[in-house]
């Protein structure tokens, strides 16, 4: 279980004051649910998402993983912990083999044979393309992104945070991608907390959080929240229709 409670994230402005960036966030996602999280644009969806990671480090509120306080816990030990975190725009690693980021992230010093293609094919991908290449500018940001999906599978982590992944990508691949999702969400194997604007990924939430100018402002059920999304009747909070990742 996830427990996000009172969280608060200020930085300095340019004019010596504070920036609220988050303001007295609180959710609470049960296991293996999936969430998804929406909004206008600079409304501190992502800024809530790494804070979540450890990416960034909160000026108040406490956010609980299991039980356990995470709260100033360093990334590493987020990840040790079971958090795991998807950017919107995966690094790549130019001279790093796609068995070997694999490897790792499964914390091993290699994979068994034919286990990182296992990972590979649960996101759409054929192994045998892919396995020996490198995270480098060869790959297409829609194959980027299902490699890193790829490794958190690999990892078996319990929280997967995921931050638009449907930025950038071709149709295809966003296909695949909502077909994972849909996969790991119906074994229960994970919680699931995805950040997006599309349609598709919407409708597979059993719960919407709606946030603007740092705020939680709606928060409930998808059957509740879509249809105020799909009547505009929250300000700002545009969508994409299924098939225009």
């Amino acid at each position: 279980m996830l427990e996000i409670r009172h969280l608060r994230y200020d930085v300095t402005a340019e004019n010596g004051g504070t920036m609220d960036i988050l303001r007295d966030v609180s959710l609470t996602v049960e296991p293996g649910k999936l969430v998804v999280i929406t909004g206008p644009n600079g409304g501190g969806k992502t800024t809530l998402a790494k804070t979540i990671m450890g990416l960034n480090q909160p000026t108040g509120g406490s956010i609980r993983w299991n039980g356990q306080d995470i709260t100033s816990l360093s990334i590493t030990d987020r990840a040790k912990a079971g958090v795991s975190y998807g950017f919107q725009q995966p690094p790549r690693f130019k001279g790093l083999k796609v068995e070997s980021l694999l490897a790792l992230a499964a914390g091993k010093e290699a994979l068994s044979p034919g286990e990182g293609c296992q990972y590979l094919t649960q996101v759409g991908l054929c192994a045998d393309d892919y396995i020996h290449r490198e995270v480098d500018s060869s790959l297409s940001g829609g194959e980027l992104k299902r490699i890193e999906i790829a490794t958190i599978l690999a990892r078996r982590a319990g929280l997967m945070i995921f931050d638009e992944p449907e930025a950038g990508i071709d149709l295809w691949s966003f296909a695949k991608l909502t077909e994972t999702f849909e996969r790991i969400h119906k074994t229960g194997e994970a919680t699931l907390l995805i950040i997006s604007h599309q349609e598709r990924i919407i409708q597979l939430a059993d719960q919407i959080a709606v946030i603007e100018a740092g705020k939680v402002t709606h928060w409930g059920s998808r059957e509740e929240i879509f249809p105020k999304i799909m009547a505009r009747t929250i300000p700002g909070c545009g969508y994409m229709k299924g098939g225009e990742a």
